[in-house]
């Protein structure tokens, strides 16, 4: 291999899941592990893997993933290596071990089969959001891929007594015991909520995480909406 290039091959595989890089997830696939993925995240892959579009098991539930393109899941099973992207984003590996979040439909990459999820709106955000956000809440032990327009930053909500503000276009994932309101701050509007071009936050306390990303881009937030 061309000494250039040799600092880009693989790795070793260390865990189901894992990072090749900042904008790539690597997933060892086995017999009897299947994974779902974003519809056409797949960038490579070695071995037999086979990809199922839309699968009968979740065609109902990702119906309800209103994103105007159909449900964006496809179902990948076999033996091998598979590498998932989304156009040069962040990706952000999460082990859940008998554990559960809420995620931005459009920020969620891949997460195993043996993980449970269903669409859900959260909830107090209807007359913020005119029709409300649908995230994907999953749960249980397994491994999942987020994605996210720059590098993130997890916030702690459980460290202090004040609660945490988001701009809805910047949200990623939160754990779900949070409690979650909508506030209206338009002395901020000048200064919050740039992509979503209203002054509204989402406030979260209680004790658990929020996952914020850098960008403000609202458009894959509004398709998610219509």
């Amino acid at each position: 291999m061309n000494q250039q290039l040799a600092g880009f091959a693989p790795t070793p595989v260390a865990a189901r899941m894992e990072n090749h890089g900042r904008s790539m997830v690597k997933v060892a696939m086995a017999t009897g592990q299947d994974l779902y993925a974003r519809t056409g995240s797949m960038v490579a892959y070695e071995g037999f893997v086979q990809y199922e579009p839309n699968p009968p098991a979740v065609r109902q539930i990702a119906s309800q993933w209103i994103t105007g393109e159909g449900a964006p899941v496809m179902k990948c099973s076999g033996d091998g290596l598979l590498y998932l992207a989304d156009y040069g984003a962040d990706v952000v590996v999460i082990n859940l071990a008998n554990d559960a979040l809420s995620v931005n439909g459009s920020n969620l990459l891949a997460f195993d089969v043996s993980l449970q999820w269903g669409v859900e709106r959260v909830k107090g955000l209807a007359k913020f959001a005119g029709q409300g956000l649908w995230n994907v809440k999953v749960t249980g032990s397994g491994w999942v891929a987020l994605t996210s327009r720059g590098t993130p930053i997890v916030v702690d909500c459980g460290r202090g007594e004040d609660e945490t503000y988001v701009d809805p276009d910047a949200l990623v994932a939160w754990s779900p015991n949070l409690k979650v309101k909508g506030k209206r701050s338009f002395k901020a509007s000048a200064l919050i909520g740039r992509g979503s071009g209203e002054a509204y936050q989402m406030a979260f306390s209680g004790e658990g995480i929020v996952v914020v990303q850098p960008s403000e881009d609202s458009s894959d937030r509004l398709r998610a909406r219509h």
